[in-house]
């Protein structure tokens, strides 16, 4: 099958490193990548490390609002399909680039494979779930990542083409796995940090760019952080302008970081005391990983990640009391140092197998 697959972010790139190997053994793939993170600190760096191939096209979009951004997308990802005509446009995630491509493709007639299909925060203030619900409905193969994702699905009335794969993300933690147990792997980041006497944040979605929000997360960082404690923030570059444009900053014990590496993430996550994010993303690979992760929204789509891990995960919002709390039940600082330690030497982390699941759907008549 010839299968145009469409990237623009560093989470779907990770989701295109784990599939391109399985995904090109059975077919004949052309990769396009919208540059939806445009500079080579949020994805540049990422090809690179991931062993991806530069991609056959690069659209270079660049930011602007979701419906500029969205907008400017929809010709250029149709010129291309108009001169590869495709079989399949196989888009991921929730981003603007999934949804241009699924829409591009649909206006063609041409079938959609979605990864990640049905997943549901529920919540229609968040474009994400806009992009998500709109690429499910427009698709002829679903691969979901959860039961629960299957079960949202059926609830909306689609059956036909959803299959249970797993979750990519997990396949590519899984081969790195043993190259971030070792605490010397803190060392390469040259940030100074020991296990489990640092916390590590992100904080990247829409929702938390404005003024009240930024002052509200500033807050939930402040009150976990401390001097022979910090809280390591890589910071996306939106957030970083939007926290310049309203004016604020963070306090001394919070360091913010540019984006990282795909491989420092993981090990910045495994060796923290906690992780505090709102990235859907390092929610799961924090559950992965087994390390404490505070979710800095109100509702995830990641349900079975909080369900199911024994009350290590928890959704906090932007609320500095409760966050303050859940840091002390689940990492109090006389007790984190051992637990980092623990948690990286039993880490086995294996692989979903999501992959050739995916390539093997595809392939079939």
């Amino acid at each position: 099958m010839r299968i145009v697959s469409v990237v623009g972010t560093r989470p779907q790139l990770i989701k295109a490193a784990a599939l391109l190997s399985a995904l090109r053994g059975r077919h004949d793939e052309i990769f396009v990548d919208t540059g939806q993170h445009y500079d080579e600190a949020m994805a540049g760096a990422f090809f690179s490390e991931l062993g991806l191939p530069r991609p056959d096209y690069s659209l270079g979009i660049g930011g602007g609002s979701q419906s500029e951004q969205t907008g400017r997308m929809l010709p250029a990802i149709e010129t291309v399909l108009v001169r590869e005509r495709p079989d399949a446009v196989l888009v991921y995630g929730d981003t603007n680039s999934t949804l241009a491509g699924a829409l591009a493709a649909a206006k063609l007639d041409t079938p959609v494979a979605h990864v990640e299909a049905g997943l549901r925060s529920f919540d229609r203030r968040m474009p994400e779930e806009i992009n998500r619900v709109v690429a499910d409905h427009l698709s002829r193969w679903l691969f979901a990542p959860t039961p629960t994702a299957v079960a949202n699905l059926a609830a909306e009335g689609i059956v036909a083409g959803v299959t249970l794969v797993g979750d990519l993300m997990q396949d590519l933690a899984a081969r790195v796995g043993a190259e971030i147990r070792d605490p010397a792997a803190l060392e390469a980041t040259g940030l100074g940090v020991r296990p489990g006497r640092y916390l590590f944040a992100t904080v990247h979605r829409a929702e938390n760019r404005n003024p009240a929000a930024i002052a509200a997360w500033i807050a939930v960082l402040a009150s976990v952080a401390a001097p022979d404690r910090p809280v390591v923030l890589a910071l996306h570059p939106g957030t970083r302008a939007a926290l310049e444009a309203a004016g604020l900053a963070v306090p001394d014990a919070v360091r913010i970081v540019d984006p990282l590496g795909y491989r420092t993430t993981l090990a910045l996550q495994l060796h923290a005391a906690a992780v505090l994010t709102d990235s859907g993303g390092v929610q799961r690979e924090a559950a992965w990983l087994g390390v404490p992760c505070l979710v800095l929204r109100d509702r995830t789509e990641w349900l079975e990640a909080v369900e199911s891990s024994g009350g290590r995960m928890v959704v906090v919002g932007l609320d500095a009391e409760r966050a303050t709390a859940e840091v002390r039940r689940l990492a109090p600082a006389d007790r984190a140092p051992d637990d980092a330690a623990r948690r990286a030497a039993a880490l086995d982390l294996a692989p979903a197998g999501a992959a050739e699941a995916i390539a093997t759907a595809l392939a079939a008549p």
